[in-house]
């Protein structure tokens, strides 16, 4: 694969990559690129993660590079998941979550044995040299900075916290060097923490990144696309771009919002009660999370169709064979939004169908149980 052809494949449906012309100049120069992202160990696994991250991390892995998945136990307990427990965070982590995500790689086509999966705990125990270089980010970013960044977490700026919730970004960026990680990838909700590790990559003096010739670089910092959850956003009709930047993420996939996200694991008659009281604006697509997941999910690839079936008197059955083609069509009315929703829900739970096969398992429906008591509300 050339070039210009990973370029293509490493940007397709991301929001951001920090810079393109790193990146370039990375792979002309035969810098090998090493990937990670980090994930909280907070509870079962949405289709944001499942679906969208796993898919991005197969772009990667197609592209040649090499590519960890960072089970943040540590970043879970900081911000309190799981009760801030975390005994039951690493339980979760090496058993759940680790095998969703194995199951998610699978069935997109991946063979999980091509990810490595680091533990926190592992990475930093008895490691003198991962404290030194928390210490070195420290001193190379402000109190101001650490303190703005804690949206990160899913923290409000101004929001009262803790102290250890400021070690978060900090360590964070600390995970980047310690890994020699020059491909940074997370959703665009973590750029704060990545552009902070770019800032301070040259004046760095623990685990410098370098590149094949041995000069000092910054990571890429890629993000990519945050799909919405199923409900209605607060502030309606958004007039204005800044408000749908402010919105997104806010309105972003979350397990913590009963109903408005989609687990890897749901049934089918689970997946089609969500989506039927999903908010979807008719002939809308500004901030509507049928359209979003059409575009991010279904349309994903280049030969992706959608069949609407409907009955004659709504104008019969329609093919669509690209996004745009769908989002013409709705735009201009002629598909309705239950037409929309009802199909939609058809082609997700032919998606997560070998998925949920796998959790039938007694092995891995075990897991699944043992997060099911652990996140119990007593």
């Amino acid at each position: 694969m050339d070039v210009i052809s990973k370029i293509e494949l490493i940007k397709r449906g991301t929001e951001e990559i920090l810079t393109e012309d790193d990146l370039k100049l990375y792979l002309e120069t035969g810098t090998p690129l090493n990937h990670y992202i980090g994930f909280e160990i907070s509870g079962r696994i949405h289709l944001g993660t499942g679906i969208i991250c796993m898919s991005k991390i197969k772009d990667f892995i197609d592209a040649g590079i090499k590519c960890t998945i960072f089970l943040a136990d540590w970043h879970s307990w900081i911000n309190d998941k799981l009760g801030g427990e975390m005994e039951k965070i690493q339980k979760i982590a090496v058993g759940y979550f680790k095998e969703g995500l194995k199951t998610c790689l699978r069935s997109i086509g991946t063979d999980p044995e091509k990810v490595s999966f680091t533990l926190g705990s592992d990475l930093y125990h008895e490691n003198d040299e991962y404290w030194e270089t928390v210490i070195d980010v420290a001193k190379n970013t402000t109190l101001n900075r650490i303190q703005r960044s804690i949206t990160i977490m899913g923290r409000k700026m101004g929001e009262k916290i803790d102290f250890a919730k400021l070690l978060y970004p900090i360590m964070q960026v600390a995970d980047i060097f310690i890994q020699n990680v020059n491909f940074a990838h997370a959703g665009y909700d973590q750029r704060k923490a990545h552009v902070i590790a770019r800032d301070i990559a040259l004046k760095m003096k623990k685990n410098k990144l370098k590149d094949k010739a041995g000069e000092k670089i910054k990571p890429i910092c890629i993000h990519h696309h945050l799909i919405l959850g199923l409900k209605k956003p607060p502030i309606w009709p958004i007039t204005n771009e800044s408000q749908i930047q402010e919105q997104w993420s806010d309105m972003k996939m979350s397990k913590s919002i009963p109903n408005s996200a989609v687990f890897i694991h749901d049934s089918p008659d689970d997946i089609r009660t969500k989506i039927k009281s999903a908010f979807c604006p008719e002939g809308n697509i500004t901030f509507n999370p049928i359209m979003d997941w059409a575009k991010n999910i279904i349309f994903r690839h280049e030969k992706a169709h959608l069949l609407i079936e409907r009955k004659s008197k709504f104008g019969g059955n329609i093919e669509f064979n690209s996004f745009e083609e769908l989002k013409n069509s709705y735009l201009k009315k002629e598909i309705h939004p239950l037409d929309l929703k009802i199909n939609i829900a058809n082609k997700l739970i032919e998606i997560l169908e070998p998925i949920r096969k796998h959790f039938d398992q007694p092995k891995i429906k075990k897991m699944q149980k043992e997060l099911e008591e652990l996140t119990l509300v007593r």
